[in-house]
């Protein structure tokens, strides 16, 4: 295996260059065939030093706050959109000179800060965008449905009924989660039945996030039927912004055990930590991949993997693997570059991992290592 052999110093992401760019290259194309335009969804991967490369292939960022704002505008300097369900005052005022579109999550917000838009000296202002909640649940995952009984994520067709919508240029919905262009298309129908009646006095609309794009089963085709639909039948410039399908499958998360007992099982303690590291295995929850690994029964020799925390629950899960575990072997767990650096944590002092990118003829870059002063400054 590739990562026994790399010199790095674990635990460590490594963003494998040549897996991103596949995935780029395939949102590329669809921009390309549609002339939609695609956005990297910062909120899922965030590794700034990738920033011009990524911005060779798509049209710019997606924030969902002024940090985020300020990392697109600083680093890809392309389109810049943000949303947020509230905004500051301060912040707004930051925002309007860096963003190229501004998306509120209410009508309420939209009138605070109308003013602040029509007296700002930006030039050219930024196109403004209300978010909407076409209130059709496509998931399962009630935390990640924004539409979903009570939710606090966009404008519902009651909530708008009657108002004055001058000045808003694009609507924004954002329900899928990991999810096939079906859900997009029956998503798409309940937004046209509700919302278009709006669309004459619009010029973009934006899909959002959730779309698995660059998964090997998704349906490109009908992705692109759907943006075909509202750029021929409404005359609207359409927008997604995926941040898996930027980097999915693209990085791992190389981590090393650092002690083996046993507990009425075999249990194998890694200098990685679900808590920490990959925080949407207790989260989400699910179970991530290991390379050469297989479920609990798949394979002769049997682990409980866990972190090295103080915290019970730290359990990234139960593998299987086809030879006895020894301390100091290195695993690597797949899919590792989404929700993982920008949601780790140094709970217990635990050190963040490294990162670094794999070129080509494996040489490796390591970007940043993390220590003591990384948790300190937080504190």
């Amino acid at each position: 295996m590739i990562y026994n052999k790399l010199n790095i110093k674990t635990p460590c992401y490594v963003i494998d260059k040549a897996k991103l760019i596949r995935n780029l290259e395939i949102l590329n194309s669809v921009e390309r065939r549609t002339g939609c335009r695609i956005l990297l969804a910062q909120k899922a991967f965030s590794m700034y030093s990738l920033y011009p490369l990524i911005g060779e292939y798509i049209s710019g960022t997606a924030a969902s706050g002024l940090h985020e704002a300020r990392l697109g505008n600083e680093y890809m300097a392309k389109e810049n959109h943000v949303f947020s369900p509230a905004y500051t005052k301060s912040d707004f005022a930051e925002l309007l000179k860096i963003c190229s579109h501004l998306v509120f999550n209410s009508y309420g917000q939209f009138k605070k800060y109308q003013n602040d838009i029509q007296n700002s000296e930006t030039s050219p202002k930024p196109s403004i965008g209300l978010r909407i909640n076409p209130e059709y649940s496509t998931q399962n995952h009630a935390i990640y449905d924004p539409c979903a009984p009570f939710s606090r994520l966009g404008a519902t067709l009651e909530s708008i009924q009657g108002m004055d919508l001058s000045g808003i240029s694009g609507l924004h919905f954002h329900t899928l989660c990991q999810q096939n262009a079906d859900a997009l298309a029956a998503t798409l129908d309940a937004v046209i039945e509700k919302f278009g009646c709006i669309f004459p006095q619009l010029s973009w609309i934006n899909f959002g996030g959730g779309h698995h794009i660059t998964r090997e089963d998704y349906d490109i085709a009908l992705l692109e039927t759907c943006i075909k639909r509202l750029q021929n039948d409404y005359g609207l410039d359409v927008y997604l912004e995926p941040g898996e399908a930027v980097a999915l499958n693209a990085g791992v998360l190389v981590t090393e055990v650092m002690s083996i007992i046993n507990n009425g099982m075999d249990i194998a303690i890694l200098d990685a930590s679900a808590a920490c590291h990959m925080p949407d295995v207790l989260e989400m929850p699910y179970r991530p991949e290991i390379s050469g690994a297989g479920g609990e029964n798949e394979k002769e020799y049997k682990y409980r993997l866990g972190g090295n925390t103080c915290l019970a629950g730290d359990i990234i899960g139960d593998f299987a693997f086809d030879s006895p575990l020894t301390e100091g072997e290195r695993l690597v767990f797949t899919d590792m570059a989404i929700y993982t650096m920008v949601k780790n944590n140094t709970f217990n002092g635990m050190p963040l991992p490294s990162i670094a990118i794999l070129h080509g003829n494996n040489k490796i870059e390591t970007i940043k290592e993390f220590g003591y002063e990384d948790f300190k400054s937080r504190l």
